[in-house]
């Protein structure tokens, strides 16, 4: 077993109303042993929501502003102006978003926000749909996926919109990606983003939902960590909206992160084959912007290789 290097100290009470295997609640306790008690967040209508428990209960250990869908943006500015006016520079302010407060509805107070350059950290932990009421598409749904909201043969048609492009594209100072999968590297990036005080920090986290994904309570992690491991959800830095660095090399087939999954189920061979030539151009595009090219299919036949060695030495 990994030994990993995770600061011991944890701000999340027991009792939280999480689902079980909840990947969102996994990506909060991580993100706030990296920030620390010293610590406001800001939570519009979203899974957290409810998670945090019914006012005056929290399940944090920190203070907690909930607030209407479309103001995670304009209300963490607020919080900010409130502390830099009673000398406060110390506190860290944390805008936590789900992916429709975030790509949606709550997009045009986000970019609001980040084209004024406030100081805050911006996250959005996504489940990839609007799980809270019902499993709903949103702009984060990947294609392929099926929902209770999209027509004709109920599975979405088009990509899922490229969120830390469109933050990158501001040219704030820190955008990322990040994974529960990865909780070093999750942590690792919280807290530099806690450094780079002065300017907006976007990170966003995939927080795999097993009700809505089709999965077991207990495979979140897994399903996470098959996400990077195989292109679909790379971990990368952009610093300025110019400098990429590169946090992982996956390379499994996508086929092995869509099939342990319920709401892929429906998808053909062909419909995975093209999934996974839209992953490849995605990859060979950030890849280059990065200064890095790696041919894809050479990348899954090494991962392939690797695996069966492991296989035949266990």
């Amino acid at each position: 077993m990994v030994q990993l290097d995770i600061p011991p100290n944890d701000y999340i009470n027991p009792g939280h109303l999480g689902c079980p295997g909840c990947g969102a609640t996994l990506a909060m306790k991580f993100a706030l042993k990296a920030l620390g008690e010293k610590t406001v967040v800001v939570i519009p209508a979203s899974c957290w929501g409810v998670i945090a428990g019914p006012y005056p209960q929290s399940a944090l250990q920190v203070p907690v502003l909930q607030m209407a869908f479309a103001t995670a943006g304009a209300a963490a500015s607020g919080v900010r102006a409130a502390l830099d006016m009673k000398g406060d520079t110390a506190t860290t302010v944390l805008s936590w978003a789900g992916d429709g407060g975030t790509f949606d509805i709550g997009f045009q107070s986000l970019s609001g926000a980040v084209e004024r350059n406030e100081d805050c950290i911006f996250v959005c932990y996504d489940n990839e749909a609007y799980m809270n009421t019902g499993v709903q598409r949103s702009s984060s749904t990947p294609y392929g996926t099926r929902t209770t909201t999209t027509p004709g043969q109920g599975w979405k048609k088009t990509r899922k919109k490229n969120m830390v492009e469109a933050l990158a594209a501001h040219r704030i100072p820190y955008a990322a990606t990040a994974s529960i999968a990865f909780p070093e590297d999750l942590i690792c990036k919280f807290q530099k983003a806690k450094d780079l005080r002065g300017g907006s920090r976007f990170i966003h986290i995939l927080a795999p939902c097993p009700t809505g994904w089709g999965i077991a309570s207990d495979m979140s992690v897994k399903i996470a960590r098959l996400a990077v491991q195989t292109n679909v959800f790379p971990l990368y830095e952009v610093q300025d909206g110019l400098k990429y660095t590169l946090n992982y090399q996956g390379g499994r087939p996508v086929q092995d992160y869509l099939q342990v999954q319920g709401r892929f189920k429906h998808l053909t061979g062909a419909d995975c084959d093209q999934i996974q030539q839209k992953v490849d151009e995605d990859w060979e595009l950030l890849r280059g912007k990065a200064g890095i090219y790696v041919d894809p299919a050479a990348a899954r036949a090494r991962e392939q290789r690797q695996c069966k060695s492991k296989a035949r030495k266990s």
